[in-house]
């Protein structure tokens, strides 16, 4: 007879997010995990697998609760507002990053992608449907007439996921409120 867990495999997953996180892959070791999950080094192994696919699930966990880009986009109505509030909330919260986790996407760029092929490819896969919905939001939104129509979609979807992404390690970084409104407002003027 199987012995059932006694513990709560997706709280614990949360718990290991929040670790990885805070410091990062390497920094992590199976102790760290061990004392922090609550949980057996075996359990770990046998719920999870090992560290690397624990910190997999992990960031598959953030990026389940994370923005949905693509449903934003695809709102019915302008688009610009979407795309300002969601320029306007990536400067906030980068701003008020005090405890300097960043973003765990990409802070797994960063630490994980040059050595790791399996979590580099998730990191550009994200990157890629963001990419897509900024393009599609963007696309309709110069048919609408909201940008004009000289601007290249495309180039602007790129533009603006690379300073999203880029205020996500300044927050980490130096989390200034001041230095994150004066960049979220530079970011915007390029729609119109």
């Amino acid at each position: 007879m199987a012995r059932t867990k006694e513990f709560d495999p997706d709280a614990v997953l949360q718990r290991a997010l929040e670790l990885f996180w805070q410091k990062g892959y390497e920094a992590t070791s199976m102790a760290d995990l061990v004392e922090h999950l609550g949980i057996a080094r075996a359990s770990i192994y046998a719920t999870y697998g090992g560290k690397r696919d624990l910190y997999a699930k992990a960031l598959d966990r953030y990026l389940e609760n994370g923005i949905d880009f693509v449903g934003l986009m695809s709102q019915p109505g302008p688009v610009l507002p979407a795309i300002r509030a969601l320029v306007g909330r990536f400067a906030e919260e980068a701003g008020r990053d005090t405890a300097k986790r960043g973003c765990f996407l990409v802070n797994t760029a960063v630490e994980m992608s040059a050595h790791d092929a399996g979590l580099a490819h998730k990191v550009a896969s994200t990157w890629d449907v963001i990419e897509a919905a900024l393009l599609s939001g963007l696309t309709r939104a110069q048919a609408q007439g909201e940008i004009p129509p000289d601007r290249d979609p495309r180039a602007i979807a790129r533009f603006l996921l690379t300073v999203l992404q880029g205020m996500r390690v300044m927050g980490k970084a130096s989390a200034d409120p001041a230095r994150m409104r004066a960049t979220a407002e530079q970011t915007l003027s390029v729609l119109v």
